[in-house]
Parts: structure tokens; sequence; C-alpha cells
């Protein structure tokens, strides 16, 4: 019996890369610049131990010998910056086609017309904001005209927000569902995501998302090693919004989460069971709560609250088992406007078995994460990343 976790801290970026200036976003580094905000007075250890600050200059958290964990940063093939993207080639896939996406211009008359027509709601906004700024701004007048906030980013999204205590969540994702699959019917409006954002609340002040997010993805556009891993046999189990990511492909059992701290709980409580294949865990409120809302101090702690209770995953781990903690992207809350930077992740591959980890540089694709449990797991690797399975000893 074999089992590998794979967590990912959303948008911990380790710095940029010669692609990254494509992006706007030369000089980018998540992970140095949320410490060097805070200078340097939130402390690390665990991760510190792992090998994550001899990746960067981390402030307060000096670079150690001889870490327990192997260490390395991973470039991103893909055209792009987003979650989507991440996450499928961790697992394998490419992506070489910019996704359509509605930043500047908002999304077309007749997008919004059909819209309107299959929903049966009026919708105001359509351009591209922050979520709890335009909820703050126009949260107000959708208690009073029952229209519901379409809005956008600089990812390849649409996302809808409304009043749970309004509209009640069976009909916020009614029309969700029907924007996914109105979307997908032509090319020209094929976002990559489709989400509800419900939040609640009377006034301004007092308007709050809440847990009850969910993303209508595309499916990915190619085999996924967990689509060859469940083919097998194999358990794969994803806990927070792997599910929606991968729009339910390759999974086995799905565990939804309400905040990275549940969701790094329930990957602790999955690590006391027995199981067979991999549970991937995808931590969301670094990206959602703190990166795009610019706040370092938010962001350094919540990755101390995430440290804190690395040692209890770490102490129910099997002596074969093996730990991957990665990222999709970078969000760097230092950087300019309000969206993902283009940067490496980190990679840290821990195991009770290995006996010298390593610095294991950069390398040219997040997929060596999927190809090395491909080859662990004997099954189908990806067409794209080095399986790292050789160096792991």
């Amino acid at each position: 019996m074999k089992r590998t976790f794979v967590v990912v801290i959303d948008s911990l970026g380790v710095g940029y890369e010669e692609k990254s200036k494509d992006y706007g976003d030369e000089g980018a580094n998540t992970l140095a610049h949320i410490f060097e905000a805070t200078e340097g007075k939130y402390k690390i250890p665990n991760l510190q131990k792992m090998g994550l600050c001899n990746l960067v200059d981390v402030k307060g958290n000096p670079k150690i010998d001889n870490p327990s964990a192997y260490y390395g940063k991973l470039k991103e093939s893909s055209v792009g910056k987003d979650t989507m993207t991440g996450h499928w080639e961790i697992m394998g896939v490419l992506t070489t086609k910019p996704a359509v996406t509605f930043t500047d211009t908002g999304f077309p008359k007749d997008l919004v017309d059909e819209l309107e027509r299959l929903t049966g709601h009026k919708y105001m906004g359509n351009y591209a904001a922050s979520g709890t700024e335009i909820i703050k701004d126009l949260g107000e007048r959708q208690l009073e005209t029952k229209e519901m906030i379409l809005y956008t980013s600089a990812d390849s999204v649409l996302q809808i927000a409304a009043n749970e205590e309004l509209y009640g969540l069976d009909e916020i994702y009614r029309v969700c569902q029907i924007a996914r699959d109105m979307c997908s019917s032509k090319p020209e409006w094929m976002v990559g995501r489709i989400i509800a954002r419900p939040f609640v609340g009377k006034t301004a002040d007092t308007f709050e998302r809440t847990s009850n997010r969910h993303d209508y993805a595309l499916s990915p556009s190619d085999v996924t090693v967990l689509d060859e891993m469940k083919e097998k046999g194999f358990d794969v189990i994803s806990i927070g919004k792997i599910n929606d990511i991968f729009n339910t492909m390759g999974i086995t059992r799905a565990i939804k989460s309400s905040s990275s701290v549940e969701g790094m709980k329930q990957t602790i409580e999955v690590a006391k069971e027995d199981f067979n294949g991999i549970c991937f865990t995808n931590l969301v409120d670094f990206d959602a709560k703190w990166g795009h809302r610019r706040n370092p101090e938010g962001y350094a702690k919540e990755l101390v609250a995430f440290h804190d209770l690395l040692p209890e995953l770490l102490a129910n781990l099997k002596d074969d088992d093996v730990l991957y903690i990665t990222a999709d992207h970078g969000n760097d809350p230092t950087w300019k406007g309000s969206d993902h930077t283009r940067e490496m992740i980190p990679v840290l591959i821990y195991s009770k078995s290995f006996k010298e980890p390593k610095d294991l540089g950069i390398r040219d694709s997040f997929a060596c994460i999927g190809a090395t449990i491909a080859d662990e797991y004997g099954v189908a690797k990806p067409k794209i990343g080095s399986s790292l399975i050789d160096e792991l000893k």
C-alpha cells in the first residue's frame, strides 16, 4: 500500500523567471516579499527545516544546512499564471493556448444578453474587480434591485456574486451551471472557470463572502496523472477545490473545505486512514484572502498557521509515505494590482525513508511532480515533466 500527499499552498511563488517579464511580473517574489514586508517578525522553523527558506531569502528565517526534505524550484511550461493551468501542469497537462479573458473589456453584450435570457436574472457590474470590493460597491444595490453581480479578473473567469440570503444557494448554483454550459458552447466565450461567489450581509460594512464558493471549470485538455491512477484502481482523494479544478475528472473521493486551516486538518485526518493512492489538497486562503487583497501580514499569518499544523501531518505519515508541498502560481501581496504573479513554485519532497535529501535546483516544469508520482505508482507518465524518482533516495 502506497500513500502520497500533495499539498498546494495556493499562490506561494518563489520568484520570477525569464517568462515573467511577458506578464509584467519581473521582480515578483511572493515568499520573499511577504517576510520582507513584515520585517521578518514571523518565524516558520518547521518549513525552514524542510528547506523552504533555502529557496529564497526569507527575512528572519535563514537558510540551513541539511534540510529534512528535498527542495527545489519549478518553472511553469504552460502559458498563463492561473489556478487551472498550474494544477493541470502539476499533474502532467501542458496548456499552450491562452485562455480567453475579458479583463479590459468586460463581457460582450451578446454574452450578457444570453445569460439574462437563460437564467431569468439581470446583471450589473461587468468589469474586472476584486471580489470583496465589488460586493461593497454593489451589494446594497443588489438587495434593492435583485440584479446579480457579474465580474471578472485577469484570469479566465466569469464570476457571479449573489447574496445567499436573497437568492439561496440552489439558485446561485443553478445560474452558474447555466453560465458554464453557455460559455462552453462558443469558443469566444469559453472562460476557464465560472465561479459562484455567495455572500451574506445587509450593508456595505457587513457584507462577507461565505465558504460556499463553487467553481465550474473546464475539464483538463488532456489525460492527467489523476486519471491514470483512478483507471488503475488507486484512490484519488481531493481536499479543497481540487475536485472543482479538475471538474471531477480522476477523483474517487472529494472533501470540501471551508478554509485553509480546515483543509490542512482534513489532510491530517486522511493521513490517519488506510488508503492506496494520492491525497491532493489545495489550501486556497493564501491566494483568495491575502494575495489578491494585497495583504502580506495576513499571508504571513496564514503561512504560520499552516506551519503550526505541519508537525501533526508529518507525525501521521508512515515510513514510506511521500509528501509534496508546492504551489500553483504566485500572488505577491506587495505587487501592483490585485492579480496573480507569474513565478516559479517551490517543491519540498519529504519521506521518513529518505536518507540524504538535497537541493534539486531549478526544473523546467511543474509536471516533474506528476511524472514522479506516475513513476512511483507504475502508471502511464505524462507527456511533459521529467521524473525525479531516481534522485529520491
